[in-house]
C-alpha cells in the first residue's frame, strides 16, 4: 500500500495536477506495440480528414460522406452571412419567360427575330454593356437579321459561347461547328464571344468557373472589360461567388401591403419589341447606363442551383448567377482564400489539440466544459471568417470536427487500454493486500488513501503460529520458505475473502484490519468471521504439514487476537519508503490479546468492544484480564458457535458479577465446566475466577 509521492498533501496535489499530461503520455507509452501502431494510423486518418474532407487528396473527387456535410455547412453559413441589400439598379435582366414563349408560340430555339428587335431598341438606351446568355448553336430563319443587328450595335455586346470540351452536357460537335461559324460572322464588330460556362461542382454553382485557355472571357468579365472597368484581382479570380440576399425578401406576404423586391430587376423581352419610339426617352431614363443581361427565365430551362438553394429552395436561372458575378466585380468583393499551408497547419493543430486533451487525466465534470469550448471554437471559426469576407469554400470545417473526434477517440482509447492494463496490474497488486472491490475504489479515487494519517475506528486482527520459529531451526531453509509461503497464502486468502486489509506480515504473524480505507456496514461481522476462519485455516495447515512429511516437527495452533478501537490510518515513512499502515493502542491491544491465548489455553480471543460491534451471538464471556503491559483490564470473549445458549448466559453473568461476588462467579463457571469438562479454556477460566484481583480481573504475568 505504499505511495511514491510526497506525503505532504497539498504539495502532492499540486504536483499531480502539474503532471496530468505526463501521466497521460506515460499511459500511452505503456500501451502495446500493436495498439500504438493502430493509434498512429488513426491519427494519420484524422489528419487526412481534417485536411481533405472536401475532396480526396490531390484530386477533385468528392470525399465520401464528409463532402456532403461540408457543402451543407458551407451553404448554411454562407446564407446567413450574406449581405442584405436593396435591389441592384446597376444590372437589368431582359428575359424570355414562359409567357413570352406562349405569346411567340415558339419555344426552342428562342425567337431570334424578337431578340434582334430588342437589341436595336436597347442600343438606343445606351447601356454600358450587353451580355447574351444564349447559345446560337443551330440555324434559324432570323439569323441574318440578328447578325446584321449585332454588327451594327454601338453598345459592346458579349455573345454567349461554349465548346464541347468544357460543356459536353450542353453542346455537341455539330452545334459547336455552327456556333463557331456564327461567331466568325461577327468579327470586326462590337459583338464578341464570351463564355457562359458555370461551375456546377458538387451539384451547385458556388464558385467562379476556371479560366480555360480555349474559351473566351467569362460573360461578366467580357462585359466589364468592354465597359472600361479595371477588373484587378478579378482578372484571374477563381474563388467563391459572393451571393447576396434581398433586403426585403423576408417581408413578403406579411399582409395585403406586402413588400417584396427581387435582387435584380427583370423585364420581359416583350417590353422592348414593337416599341413606340415616343417612350424610348422614358425607358432610357429608367434603364440607361446599366449592364444588360439577356437570357431565359423559363421554368424548366437553364435553372441553376446555388449556394442558397439548399436553404431557401430557390433555383434561379443561370442569367441571375451571371448577374451576381457582375455585381461582385463591381463591388470589388474578391474574397480572400485560405492558403493551403494554413489548412495544413490548422489540420495539424486540431489533431494535436485532440491528442493533448485526450491525454489530460481530468474527470468528466472538468473535461466537459473544455470540450464544449473547443467544439464551439471549431464550429464558430468558419462563420466568423465568412462574415470577414474570407473565402471558406473548401475549408474543411466539418473535417476539423470529425478529425478532432477521431484523434481524441484514438488517443483516449489507447490511454484507456493502457490504463486498463495498469489498473488491472494495480488491482492485482493491491488485491494481494486488500479486497478487490476496495482496490478498485482506491484506483478510481486515490484520495481515499490520505497522505499522512487520519484517526479511524477499525477492527484489528493479529494472528501467530505457535511453534513455527522452533520448527524453522530444525528444517532446511528451503522447506521453511515453502511452508511459510503456504501458510501465509492460506491466511491471506481468508482475510481478503472477508474484505479485510492486510497490514503486514511479521514472520509467520499476520496483521489485518477492517474499516479503512473504506468503511462498510458489515466490517465488524466480516472481521469476526475472519478471525474464526483464520484459526480454522491454521488447523488445516497443521493437517497439510503432517500429511506432507510425518518426520517434520509438529506445528502448533494458530492464535488470533481481535480488538475494536481507534487508530491512526495512513501513509507513514520518509522520502525513500512509505507504507500504508495503522498505528495506535488498538493495534497493541489486539497483539496482546493474541499473545494472551497461550496462557488462557484458547485459540481466538476478542475484546468486549469487538464482540459487541460484531452483532454475532456466538461469543462466550471469558472473564476479565489485565494484559501484559496494559494498565486497564479487558473483558474478553471467545467465539464458540456451537456452545449452548444457556451456558453462554451463565458465563456472561459470571463475568459481570466477578468483581462483586467472586465466589458466585466461580460457582457459575464450575457449573458450566461440569457439562464441558474437556474444555481447556473453561478450565483456565475456573482457575482465574479463583485468583482475581480487587477489580475482578486476572493479571496475566
Amino acid at each position: 500500500m505504499a505511495d511514491s509521492g510526497d506525503s505532504r498533501g497539498s504539495g502532492t496535489t499540486s504536483a499531480r495536477r502539474g503532471n496530468l499530461l505526463t501521466r497521460g503520455w506515460r499511459s500511452i507509452r505503456e500501451a502495446g506495440t500493436l495498439q500504438l501502431a493502430g493509434t498512429f494510423v488513426m491519427l494519420l486518418l484524422a489528419l487526412t480528414i481534417a485536411r481533405f474532407s472536401w475532396t480526396l487528396p490531390f484530386t477533385d473527387v468528392a470525399t465520401p460522406l464528409t463532402n456532403a456535410a461540408e457543402r451543407a455547412f458551407y451553404d448554411l453559413r454562407n446564407y446567413y452571412a450574406a449581405d442584405l441589400v436593396e435591389q441592384d439598379d446597376r444590372i437589368l435582366m431582359v428575359v424570355y419567360n414562359d409567357q413570352t414563349l406562349i405569346n411567340a408560340q415558339k419555344r426552342s430555339p428562342l425567337d431570334r427575330g424578337m431578340l434582334a428587335e430588342a437589341l436595336r431598341n436597347l442600343d438606343e438606351l445606351e447601356p454600358k454593356a450587353i451580355g447574351i446568355d444564349i447559345l446560337f448553336d443551330q440555324p434559324q430563319a432570323e439569323d441574318d437579321e440578328l447578325i446584321e443587328t449585332l454588327r451594327n450595335m454601338k453598345t459592346p455586346v458579349a455573345v454567349g459561347y461554349a465548346n464541347v470540351a468544357t460543356n459536353e452536357d450542353d453542346i455537341v460537335y455539330e452545334q459547336q461547328v455552327f456556333l463557331d461559324e456564327f461567331m466568325s460572322r461577327l468579327e470586326g464588330s462590337n459583338a464578341r464571344p464570351a463564355s457562359i460556362r458555370l461551375d456546377n461542382s458538387f451539384g451547385a454553382t458556388r464558385v467562379w468557373p476556371s479560366i480555360e485557355p480555349d474559351l473566351p472571357p467569362l460573360l461578366g468579365r467580357a462585359m466589364l472589360r468592354d465597359a472600361g472597368v479595371d477588373l484587378g484581382r478579378f482578372e484571374t479570380y477563381r474563388g467563391a461567388i459572393e451571393y447576396r440576399r434581398s433586403k426585403f425578401e423576408q417581408q413578403a406576404g406579411l399582409d395585403e401591403a406586402e413588400v417584396s423586391e427581387d435582387l435584380f430587376e427583370s423585364a420581359a423581352i416583350d417590353l422592348f419589341v414593337d416599341l413606340d419610339p415616343s417612350i424610348l426617352p422614358f425607358l432610357k431614363e429608367q434603364y440607361g447606363g446599366r449592364y444588360v443581361l439577356i437570357g431565359g427565365d423559363i421554368v424548366d430551362y437553364d435553372r441553376v442551383e446555388t449556394t442558397f438553394s439548399s436553404i431557401d429552395g430557390n433555383v434561379p436561372p443561370g442569367l441571375a448567377v451571371h448577374a451576381e458575378i457582375i455585381a461582385q466585380m463591381l463591388d470589388g468583393k474578391a474574397m480572400n482564400p485560405v492558403p493551403n499551408w494554413a489548412k495544413w497547419a490548422i489540420a495539424v493543430l486540431v489533431v494535436a489539440i485532440a491528442a493533448l486533451v485526450a491525454l489530460l487525466e481530468w474527470p468528466t465534470r472538468k473535461r466537459a466544459p473544455l470540450l464544449a469550448l473547443i467544439f464551439a471554437i471549431l464550429i464558430g471559426i468558419p462563420p466568423l471568417l465568412e462574415v470577414r469576407d474570407v473565402d471558406t469554400y473548401g475549408l474543411p470545417a466539418v473535417g476539423w470536427l470529425l478529425g478532432w473526434v477521431l484523434a481524441f477517440t484514438a488517443v483516449t482509447t489507447t490511454a484507456r487500454a493502457a490504463g486498463a492494463k495498469q489498473r488491472s496490474f494495480a488491482q492485482g497488486a493491491l488485491g494481494k493486500y486488500i479486497p478487490r472491490d476496495i482496490a478498485q475504489a482506491i484506483i478510481d479515487r486515490p484520495e481515499l488513501l490520505s497522505l499522512g494519517g487520519e484517526k479511524r475506528a477499525i477492527y484489528v486482527l493479529f494472528s501467530d503460529l505457535e511453534g513455527f520459529t522452533k520448527m524453522s531451526h530444525a528444517i532446511p531453509p528451503e522447506m521453511v520458505a515453502k511452508l511459510l509461503n503456504r501458510y501465509l497464502e492460506m491466511l491471506s486468502k481468508v482475510v481478503l475473502d472477508h474484505g479485510g486489509v492486510i497490514d503486514k506480515f511479521v514472520g509467520d504473524a499476520v496483521v489485518a484490519f477492517w474499516g479503512a480505507p473504506i468503511a462498510r456496514a458489515d466490517d465488524a461481522e466480516r472481521a469476526a468471521r475472519a478471525g474464526y476462519a483464520i484459526w480454522q485455516a491454521g488447523e488445516e495447515f497443521r493437517r497439510e504439514v503432517a500429511e506432507m512429511d510425518p518426520s517434520l516437527p509438529p506445528i502448533g495452533k494458530t492464535r488470533v487476537g481481535l480488538h475494536y478501537g481507534e487508530a491512526v490510518i495512513g501513509n507513514f515513512g520518509g522520502d525513500t519508503r512509505i507504507q500504508y499502515t495503522a498505528l495506535g493502542d488498538s493495534m497493541n491491544t489486539a497483539a496482546r490479546l493474541e499473545a494472551a491465548n497461550k496462557p488462557l489455553h484458547s485459540s481466538v480471543m476478542a475484546s468486549r468492544e469487538f464482540a459487541e460491534q460484531s452483532g454475532l451471538d456466538w461469543w462466550r464471556a471469558m472473564g476479565r484480564v489485565q494484559l501484559r503491559g496494559r494498565a486497564k483490564p479487558v473483558d474478553i470473549y471467545e467465539p464458540a458457535p456451537d456452545f449452548p445458549p444457556e451456558d453462554r448466559a451463565r458465563l456472561e453473568e459470571a463475568s459481570r458479577i466477578a468483581a462483586e461476588d467472586a465466589a458466585k462467579a466461580a460457582a457459575l463457571v464450575a457449573d458450566v465446566l461440569a457439562r464441558h469438562s474437556d474444555d481447556t479454556a473453561l478450565q483456565n477460566l475456573q482457575h482465574r475466577m479463583k485468583n482475581l484481583d480487587e477489580g475482578g480481573a486476572y493479571v496475566l504475568g
